[in-house]
Parts: structure tokens; sequence; C-alpha cells
């Protein structure tokens, strides 16, 4: 009679036992969300980062070539093919002071490239060029 009672005591999970467990894997699973949802972010994050840099390195290289009367600040995109990439170029004199010959052939180059709504990704960029007095027209 004792063996009987003892089997009727052990069947099942009681309700408390049951709450417990829905509560251990609802916390459990609300951390794994957790970690995919901010890893999505660091793989957009990521991917805009190599982007952006081998586009400013393209754009950079076009600045590079520019002769000095055609450097000159602008913006635009990057077209389809990278739609929601912008650009904006950025072309001041960087003049040092005390080198007065060197005015006016020291430029400072700022290259900003944004990506998605209202600019929410950019990676910039700073070139500094001197153009040698025989290749001022």
């Amino acid at each position: 009679m004792l063996i009987s009672k003892m089997r009727n005591k052990s069947q099942g999970f009681t309700l408390l036992e049951i709450m417990i467990a829905v509560a251990i894997l609802t916390i459990a699973l609300s951390a794994v969300l957790g970690l995919q949802s901010r890893s999505l972010t660091l793989a957009a994050e990521s991917r805009f980062h190599t982007m952006a840099a081998l586009l400013a390195q393209g754009k950079m290289a076009e600045v590079t070539v520019a002769e000095m009367g055609n450097l000159a600040s602008d913006s635009g995109d990057f077209g389809d093919v990278f739609s929601g990439y912008a650009w904006r170029l950025s072309v001041q004199n960087a003049d040092l002071p005390g080198l007065d010959k060197m005015k006016g052939r020291l430029k400072r180059i700022d290259l900003e490239v944004t990506c998605g709504e209202e600019a929410r990704y950019r990676y910039d960029l700073r070139l500094y060029r001197f153009f040698p007095p025989e290749t001022i027209k």
C-alpha cells in the first residue's frame, strides 16, 4: 500500500516547476534574440565600413589625378549600382603659418561617404595634397 501512494505522488510536474521552467526558457530566448539583433546591426555596420572605404578610395583616386584648377568642393552619389551611398567633397587651403612660399599650394581635401536614411552611417577620409609651382597654371 505504501508503494502505491508513492507512485501517485511522483507522477508529472507541479505547476510551480512548470512556471520556473517557462521563466528560464523565456530569459534564455530573450537573450538569444537580443544577441541575434546585435549581430545583424554589427553586420550592417561592417558592410557599410567595407563598402564606404572602397568607394572613398575610388573617389580619392579621382581627386589625386585632378589638376589644381579642377579641384573644387562638390557632392553627389555613386549611381544605381551603389544606391543609398552619397559623397561630399570639401577642398580648402591648408596654409601653414610661416611658410609664405607654399601659400595656396597645399590643399586639405575632406571626403565624407554616407549611407542610409538621414545619413545613418558616415565614413570620413582626409587627404593633404601639395601642388609644386610647375604644376600650377
